[in-house]
């Protein structure tokens, strides 16, 4: 009689990729929904920094009136990169899209990095960054910013930089912290001539962006997405202001149809509702200074940090945030919890409607005055 030999198929993978930690997403409503015993419509969904309000009307129409979901998308999204042009005042053959700004940033490092090549970032920041470098062998070098007020270390930054160096990663606003870069910093690090990355998937709340040093600095890559202002996030399409001569590779190393039809026709309907962007720009801002405002009556239990994006970070003093984090769950309200180093014993929250800060809040005093 044999024994079924059984394979090692861990034996065959990655060795590295065993060991990589995965990242850690929100979970889906549904099953959320399903977990809490609490129906979708009654919760108060404020942990992944979308928009409340939804997507446009426009965006919405244009995908019920869409007839061709059974065609192939454009693989070049000609259509979108021209409607883009327009809306950012760069030519079409510099903007490259993608399926949300995450594929942007896994091209760019497949493109720049081999095995031995590190990239910077500026902890604490977005995970994709450092998650996706260790995916494809990078060395990482996480510098850290100055622990008062999430503002990076220039010097440190600078020093950190050397001929293995391929990519500089700056989220401004940076994500989770809600502050953002000066121009001198970002010009400090362009002119080192490694190629910067800004994403600017928060750009919509801070009035600023970065786009403008593109026509400047040909090592200046700037990532925005429609997963924020725009709504679209269950969309993913995300873009790129790149210099030419990097937009062609890109071309070269993408998914054919990476960006869905659905994706490109809602992106572009989007583009095309100035005023319903800039009045949800104003709501959000307006209702981000109110929830700040409101968060202060907590300041011997937290210090909630002014914030220039969609969201608000908040480190406690005294307590526990991941008591806070539970406690409103099992009411419905949902913001991110952390506990890493230089994120210890804190919670973000979105900023959502009015209606939906003022849950928020009662839930909030009524767990932190019973602790």
């Amino acid at each position: 009689m044999t024994t079924e030999k059984r394979l090692d198929l861990e034996a065959m993978m990655r060795p590295d990729l065993l060991e990589l930690e995965e990242y850690t997403p929100v979970e889906p409503l549904d099953r959320l929904s399903v977990r809490l015993g609490i129906p979708i419509e009654q919760l108060v969904k404020l942990d992944a920094n979308e928009n409340p309000y939804g997507a446009s009307p426009a965006a919405l129409e244009a995908l019920k009136n869409q007839q061709y979901y059974h065609i192939y998308p454009d693989p070049s999204a000609l259509n979108l990169r021209e409607e883009l042009g327009k809306y950012t005042g760069v030519s079409k053959e510099r903007i490259f899209v993608g399926s949300g700004s995450d594929e942007l940033l896994e091209l760019l490092i497949r493109l720049f990095i081999s095995p031995g090549d590190n990239i910077l970032d500026f902890a604490p920041t977005f995970g994709m960054y450092s998650f996706l470098g260790e995916l494809y062998r990078a060395q990482i070098r996480s510098v850290p910013r100055h622990i008062k007020d999430y503002s990076i270390d220039v010097e440190a930054a600078l020093a950190a930089v050397d001929e293995h160096t391929k990519l500089i990663f700056i989220c401004t606003p940076n994500n989770p912290t809600g502050n953002s870069a000066p121009e001198s910093v970002v010009r400090a690090l362009l002119d080192t001539g490694k190629i910067v990355v800004v994403d600017e998937a928060y750009h919509d709340f801070a009035g600023h962006s970065f786009i403008k040093l593109t026509d400047e600095y040909e090592n200046l890559i700037v990532l925005r997405t429609f997963s924020k202002l725009s709504g679209l996030a269950g969309l993913r399409v995300g873009y790129g202001i790149v210099p030419e001569i990097i937009a062609r590779q890109l071309w070269k190393i993408k998914q054919p149809y990476n960006v869905t039809v659905a994706g490109q026709e809602a992106a572009r309907a989007s583009l095309r509702e100035g005023n319903w962007i800039a009045e949800h720009v104003e709501k959000i801002v307006a209702e981000r200074e109110r929830l700040y405002g409101l968060l202060q009556e907590f300041s011997d239990y937290f210090e909630a940090l002014p914030s220039s994006s969609n969201f608000i970070f908040c480190r406690l003093k005294q307590g526990s945030a991941k008591l806070i984090k539970s406690e409103l769950e099992k009411r419905g309200v949902l913001v991110r919890h952390y506990n890493k180093p230089l994120l210890e014993n804190a919670f973000r929250v979105s900023v959502g409607r009015p209606e939906q800060t003022d849950i928020f809040i009662e839930h909030l005093k009524q767990i932190i005055y019973t602790q």
